[in-house]
């Protein structure tokens, strides 16, 4: 396939390597949950779900804007991205038009891509599930995609409802998906770390029963006296 020149007129920014790789890692241990409620609950996509199964998804974002059903910066993403990236798609929420398949799926799984972040729709979904390829969509749809752009790649966008820059952390699991700016990630990492291990905690009392339920003491005698 060739690309004229000319439909590349949307602005093409770059990605910003802000993290470094072994903060991105130490992400990868933590879920959402832990990392939702110390951004103050207030983050995270809403409406995407895992198509490929249960692995988790975490690196750094790699940003594409693209008109509804059309994937033609998309495709540039995909040689444009480095190893380790997370390619986050903005394509407005459109659940009837594909905006990816198994080609791209395999091609950037192929360049060490860690996954996809899709506000939009994929097809070939059992692909995605076969290679254990993590991806977040918001829908499943056969119909295929455009290639005629606009788009922009490596600007802010907008993932349900998430707003996503280049280089932020983008963690994925079972629950969805959230995404941690660079200049919050120690805070955070250090926070959801140590709610972690009080979890961990709660867990192994509740396995030994002990968990202490106290401060719902005078709640429960209120109801049970009723």
């Amino acid at each position: 396939m060739t690309i004229e020149a000319s439909s590349l007129s949307s602005t093409i920014t770059g990605n910003k390597k802000m993290v470094e790789d072994t903060l991105v890692r130490q992400f990868a241990g933590l879920s959402t949950t832990l990392v939702s409620d110390n951004l103050d609950r207030l983050r995270g996509a809403v409406g995407l779900s895992p198509i490929h199964g249960d692995r988790p998804l975490c690196g750094r974002a790699f940003t594409v804007q693209t008109r509804p059903g059309d994937n033609l910066f998309v495709h540039l993403s995909l040689d444009l991205a480095e190893p380790g990236d997370v390619i986050v798609i903005d394509g407005g929420g459109h659940e009837t038009g594909a905006l990816m398949g198994e080609i791209m799926m395999r091609y950037a799984k192929s360049r060490g891509i860690a996954g996809f972040v899709v506000d939009g729709a994929i097809r070939d979904a059992g692909s995605f599930k076969e290679a254990d390829f993590p991806c977040f969509a918001r829908s499943i749809s056969h119909r295929g995609p455009y290639k005629n752009g606009p788009g922009n790649v490596g600007a802010t966008v907008s993932i349900g409802g998430m707003t996503v820059s280049p280089g932020d952390i983008i963690i994925g699991d079972a629950d969805g998906v959230v995404a941690v700016r660079p200049d919050e990630a120690d805070t955070v990492l250090e926070k959801a770390t140590a709610q972690l291990a009080a979890e961990q905690r709660l867990l192994a009392e509740i396995a030994a029963g002990t968990f202490d339920r106290s401060w719902l003491k005078d709640l429960i005698e209120a109801h049970r006296g009723r």
